[in-house]
């Protein structure tokens, strides 16, 4: 798409032909987590711009556009063409656009006399987010609308249930068409997951049926459905396991996820600009926020993400040590280059030295790259550590995981949710949704009446326990 819907090529030594790249905030959340802004320069991409910013006009250059096919967006689009903001246009959308919309665009293009301009128009059937090589989200931008909370609304109209399903539907098609295979489809009976499944069915079905515009039968998908290795695609309801979500987890990856700002592989911190306290009167310093990007490139977050926390912490601490060790011996053979005299030893020794140094050199953009990524964990890792400690998480995960095993309990589960100093009213709240949903028995009124002074003394709201009592 990026090579104006061509190949690229290979081992090719040619400048890239520069042009512009125009997303909207969809399209900015599939590009974001997979290449970064040299890797778009790299491609030619002298600008990327919103498709709704204030943009000039650049006569001159191609500009490939990368939008949702939603009616605000064509009629800007038509406005760019009617504007002749650029040389030519490449138009992409994120998912199929309908016949009325894309007549639009050509009377656009018609009324503004742009039509041989208007080079290309694809459907990319791209509408997921690709975090890793094997997890994919449907969405980021209003992702409230098709979450648990929305499907589940007890005031829910048919025809809002429908458009969530159909959006739902929309994100999976489009990821079946780009893995370029026809899944089997199982699913639960007479839920959502149900339903869900039911819509996939009949729009792979209906795609499959016309044999010549079918998205899985052609070159480009390869074997597509004819292949012995369809995808077991198995489709499942929330409601089947409420606990895992919210318990507290121990694993890097999951606990950076749970405590701080992480979105689209990507960390906001908030960081103190030192530790001394401002003057009396004086006005309190500013925080200073850093971004992280977690991706497959930065080898100790493939290799540590799963771990349990305790081994993070020591692998960053054997990390820095080991560059340390390198950086050391770079210093040591600097000063040895320094040597003075003109006897035969010092003259051997310098030029043994020299070749070590020259390949220390050789690793240093390597071992800049280490530093920061030793950094850049150390920060996380901090971060993470001071939510540990403050809110005792520790010892919540160690409690629910008793809980959900149903192992024998050390402390009463009142005793935790009444200590003042363990965690956050939301912590406590999803103990005791653990404690409720995993009990064979549900608690006794008087119990429970108990437990609900409890919780609302420790500052909580109560109306996700009401939620889980109907749902149980």
């Amino acid at each position: 798409m990026l090579n104006f819907n061509a190949p690229p090529l290979k081992n090719s030594s040619s400048e890239p032909v520069w042009k512009v790249l125009i997303y909207d905030r969809f399209g900015q959340d599939i590009i974001s987590p997979l290449l970064s802004v040299k890797d778009l320069r790299d491609m030619g991409m002298t600008l990327h711009l919103l498709l709704h910013s204030d943009r000039d006009p650049i006569p001159d250059v191609p500009a490939i556009y990368f939008v949702m096919p939603t009616e605000e967006n064509i009629d800007r689009i038509c406005q760019d063409l009617r504007n002749q903001l650029y040389e030519s246009y490449y138009l992409n959308f994120i998912s199929a656009i309908s016949r009325s919309k894309l007549e639009d665009i050509a009377s656009a293009a018609l009324g503004a006399n742009a039509v041989t301009q208007v080079t290309k128009v694809f459907d990319q059937y791209l509408n997921f987010i690709t975090l890793e090589d094997d997890m994919f989200v449907l969405c980021n931008q209003n992702k409230e609308l098709i979450s648990y909370h929305a499907i589940n609304r007890p005031d829910i109209m048919d025809t809002d249930m429908e458009a969530i399903m159909d959006t739902i539907v929309d994100s999976l098609f489009c990821f079946f068409v780009t893995l370029g295979a026809v899944p089997i489809i199982r699913c639960p009976r007479g839920n959502a997951a149900e339903m869900v499944a039911v819509k996939l069915d009949k729009k792979l079905r209906e795609n499959l049926r016309d044999a010549r515009n079918s998205l899985f039968t052609g070159d480009t998908m390869g074997t597509g459905q004819f292949s012995f290795q369809r995808p077991l695609f198995v489709l499942t309801d929330r409601n089947l396991d409420l606990a895992t979500p919210l318990h507290h987890t121990w694993t890097y990856q999951a606990l950076i996820h749970d405590v701080l700002d992480f979105h689209l592989n990507r960390v906001n911190l908030e960081e103190s600009s030192g530790p001394e306290a401002s003057p009396a009167g004086a006005r309190p310093k500013k925080k200073n926020k850093k971004t992280y990007d977690l991706t497959a490139v930065d080898r100790f977050w493939q290799k540590h993400k799963g771990s349990p926390f305790p081994e993070v912490a020591e692998s960053v601490q054997q990390e820095l040590d080991t560059y340390r060790a390198q950086e050391d011996e770079v210093k040591r053979l600097k000063s040895i280059m320094g040597l003075e005299g003109e006897d035969e030893g010092a003259i051997s020794m310098l030029s043994d030295n020299t070749a070590k140094l020259t390949s220390a050199m050789s690793s240093l953009p390597e071992l800049l790259e280490k530093k920061r990524l030793i950094d850049l964990h150390t920060n996380v890792a901090t971060a993470v550590l001071d939510n540990i400690k403050t809110r005792k998480l520790d010892v919540y995960f160690e409690y629910e995981e008793k809980l959900m095993s149903k192992s024998t309990l050390d402390k009463s589960l009142l005793d935790m949710i009444s200590d003042p100093d363990a965690g956050t009213p939301e912590d406590k709240m999803r103990l005791f949704l653990i404690y409720y949903i995993t009990a064979q028995q549900p608690p006794s009124e008087a119990d429970l009446d108990q437990y609900k002074k409890a919780l609302m003394d420790a500052g909580c709201n109560l109306s996700p326990l009401n939620y889980i009592k109907q749902w149980k």
